[in-house]
């Protein structure tokens, strides 16, 4: 008898089945298109796909950063519907002019910055306050509290896969329980809705939906990893009733259909963090594969297959995937950093050292390397691997010959050192070499970047035809619950490569430059109160 593990087993039989063999029939034909809704921290787009996983047509707005305070990060979650309701209408004009008709969309996936937390009264819909963003540090004292000695930071990993930070919605619910009257009053007369990004769009396009799936559960601390519902133990832990919360669902079936927009009636058959979404749509089906998102933060997923892996190197242990309700949950290892894209708009908004993003590879081209610089970005803490909310950021090793053009390049290696050090975590994790990245995001438009990555890492970064990884891999969820795509292998052939960046550098070099990133990144430590 075979001493496989069930689910393990069921995980490989269905890997096998999504990577090899024949792909059934669709009944939809070349005409189908499908759309994705992708909420992102900074702006909110709505792209259309065809059946090739092309591009039709996009529109896309972006909102406002509210920032009441040091280390605050908050969204207007009206503004942020709006401009989702204007973008799909915006969006229908364009296909309408290219000769095609809104009925052609049969299907619409949602894809959304995770965490990102929203509480709203069931009695008129209203938001009670700003969404609290995903890279908020409000909650410090909150996470110093809960994890004083003998207690630590990882207490509820094995039920939840995440440490105890205030990069998660629980902490964010409980903040706005103890600190907003009036969604205070709101639980206590039991009219309080709370969920993620995704939860607050279902709920304003969908007639009342009060849903979310298990990837986005998976980074509240509040569902058991292993069974995928609200777990009472850890609601408790934090005093969060569980009515407040959603249904949970898998990434693809149908939640229910649009009540408003030029899209009015069209299922909403898919559904799926950002970051998860990103894998799937970078075609990572496999145990192994692995992809790493280069946005306002970096994000890099490991696909571990069908059993949850425990990290012992701060890094997450998540949902990959679960593509419909009686599908095998696929799981993934996580590493996240804060800053990355968010480093050039500082450099720009703030510093001025640049006056547009692009901007940033024209410049640090124009040296050979740092001369010496190390920037460590810990605006708002450090999370993965670190996991230290007292840590700010630095630049270090500046002489009298450090220019402009030295700090520009610093910034570009400060986002693959970052990554790097994920890379590392990883391999320790799962006990396995990366053979390659795959890689999407608007960062990777910068070769600069994308060559120093490469070198870093040492192995090959490959970027797809498709840039929109995120929407893509939404579009794929609500696409294949209803039928346009009958396999999960179909994604692999919308996934090709695009370009590689191969490593330049030797092992010697890559050590010397790594040992050096390792001491900035210890200098950066303890400078705030965590």
């Amino acid at each position: 008898m075979s001493s496989e593990p069930r689910a393990s087993k069921r995980a490989r039989l269905d890997e096998e089945s999504a990577t090899t063999g024949n792909i059934p029939t669709s009944k939809y034909g070349e005409s189908a298109l499908v759309g994705a809704i992708d909420q992102g921290t900074t702006s909110s787009r709505f792209i259309i796909f065809n059946k090739a996983g092309e591009i039709v047509v996009s529109h896309q707005m972006e909102h406002r950063q509210i920032l009441p305070h040091p280390g605050w990060s908050e969204h207007d979650p009206m503004e942020i519907l709006e401009n989702v309701k204007i973008c799909i209408d915006k969006s229908i004009e364009k296909l309408e002019a290219t000769g095609r008709s809104a009925s052609d969309v049969v299907a619409i996936g949602i894809t959304n910055q995770r965490e990102t937390t929203v509480a709203w009264s069931r009695k008129n819909g209203k938001p009670l306050h700003n969404a609290i963003v995903w890279l908020d540090t409000r909650t410090s004292d909150l996470v110093a509290s809960y994890t004083e000695p003998p207690h630590d930071k990882d207490r509820l990993r094995e039920k939840c896969g995440l440490p105890i930070s205030t990069y998660f919605s629980a902490l964010k619910i409980r903040w706005m329980l103890d600190n907003v009257p009036a969604v205070k009053a709101a639980a206590d007369d039991e009219t309080l809705m709370v969920g993620t990004m995704d939860t607050w769009l279902m709920y304003g396009l969908c007639g009342g939906v009060f849903a979310t799936d298990v990837t986005n559960a998976s980074r509240t601390m509040l569902m058991n990893l292993r069974g995928q519902h609200w777990d009472n133990e850890l609601c408790d832990f934090f005093k969060i009733p569980i009515k407040v919360l959603p249904e949970i669902k898998s990434n693809a079936e149908v939640y229910g259909n649009l009540t408003v927009t030029a899209l009015k009636s069209v299922p909403v058959s898919g559904c799926i963090g950002d970051q998860h979404a990103a894998t799937l749509g970078q075609g990572c089906l496999a145990a192994g594969e692995a992809k790493n998102t280069y946005g306002t933060g970096c994000f890099l997923l490991m696909n571990v297959g069908g059993q949850p892996v425990s990290s012992k190197n701060g890094l997450l242990s998540t949902i990959c995937f679960k593509l419909g309700p009686d599908a095998t949950v696929f799981y993934a290892l996580e590493g996240s950093c804060a800053i990355a894209g968010a480093a050039v708009q500082w450099l720009r908004d703030e510093m001025q050292m640049i006056s547009s993003a692009g901007e940033i590879e024209q410049v640090a081209s124009t040296v050979a390397d740092t001369g010496g610089v190390y920037f460590v970005p810990a605006f708002s803490g450090l999370l993965a691997p670190h996991w230290r909310p007292d840590a700010r950021g630095c630049i270090v090793g500046m002489t009298q010959y450090t220019n402009r053009a030295h700090i520009c390049r610093a910034v570009l290696e400060s986002v693959c050192f970052q990554s790097q050090e994920v890379f590392r975590a990883m391999e320790k994790d799962a006990r396995m070499k990366l053979k390659s990245i795959r890689v999407d995001g608007g960062m990777t438009a910068n070769n600069l970047l994308m060559q120093i990555q490469a070198d870093l890492a040492g192995v090959p970064i490959s970027v797809p035809c498709v840039a929109e990884t995120t929407a893509l891999g939404a579009a794929f969820a609500a696409g294949f619950a209803v039928g346009v795509w009958t396999c999960p292998k179909e994604i692999r052939t919308k996934s090709t490569v695009r370009k590689t960046w191969t490593p330049t550098i030797d092992i010697l070099e890559r050590a010397g430059r790594t040992l050096l990133w390792d001491h900035a990144v210890k200098r950066s430590l303890g400078w705030a109160c965590p």
